[in-house]
């Protein structure tokens, strides 16, 4: 007797409904020859995320061009499940990108899409293995709109934005917003690449978003020392600005 295969879960996310309802029309067929079910849609990338937090799936067929958050930036959020889905991205023509797909080896379908290339992407899905950070990196040069993290299982979106500091503390960076704070496993120093016009470095181990900086209090230390002290707009806590950094108190002083 053949073994039973399970069926392949896939997700639809595409922010223009006719493209969805054309993939969910060749998923149809294809479910002819490869066992598969539509276990959710999605018009947005974060729809796709609060989906795909709380819904296990094996694939996702996922647009590259959507306003507010591209497919690349999700699939750079999806990275912090535990098991992420393989991702197959859909595209329309695009040079470039499909240039640096080939060179990483990154799956992909051309719009508008054939139902034999998207036959021959899912039978290899379960091969696909999950796409590393740095590629993604690759794919994607411009910093990212969102930070995220994983809880209970969920990803939880940190709009860049709305924070106010990142402060390294062993392999881990606490992010810090009005509201409250998270850890996040990344590196300061890529975090400081990524976003060089948005944070600055006030301390070897922290970066204050510019926007946040209300302005600098010098104080003295047990030594009897002038040292500067960071205020922050929407927190009572001052962050200490090392020696090093004493040039930013003249750069943006409030």
């Amino acid at each position: 007797m053949a073994a039973h295969v399970q069926a392949l879960r896939v997700v639809i996310v595409d922010d223009e409904a006719p493209a969805r309802n054309r993939l969910r029309d060749l998923l149809v067929d294809c479910a002819l020859k490869v066992p598969l079910e539509i276990v959710g849609e999605a018009a947005s990338g974060k729809a796709a995320l609060d989906l795909l937090g709380g819904r296990e799936a094996d694939v996702v067929l996922l647009d590259i061009r959507m306003p507010e958050m591209d497919g690349i930036e999700v699939a750079q959020h999806l990275a912090k499940l535990g098991d992420p889905p393989a991702v197959i991205f859909t595209t329309a023509y695009d040079a470039y990108a499909i240039r640096a797909f080939e060179v990483h080896a990154v799956d992909y379908l051309l719009k508008p899409i054939r139902l034999d290339r998207l036959h021959e992407a899912l039978s290899r899905a379960r091969a696909i293995a999950p796409l590393r950070p740095d590629i993604l990196r690759e794919l994607k040069p411009e910093p990212r709109t969102h930070l995220s993290v994983q809880e209970r299982g969920r990803i939880h979106l940190i709009p860049v934005g709305e924070v106010i500091y990142l402060k390294a503390e062993l392999k881990y960076v606490t992010v810090r917003t009005a509201l409250r704070e998270y850890l996040i496993e990344e590196s300061l120093t890529r975090l400081e690449q990524e976003y060089p016009g948005h944070f600055v470095r006030i301390h070897r181990n922290c970066l204050v978003a510019k926007d946040a900086i209300r302005g600098f209090e010098r104080r003295a230390d047990v030594s009897g020392e002038g040292r500067w002290a960071v205020l922050l707009n929407g927190l009572e806590e001052k962050l200490p600005l090392s020696r090093r950094q004493q040039h930013i108190v003249r750069e943006l002083g409030k």
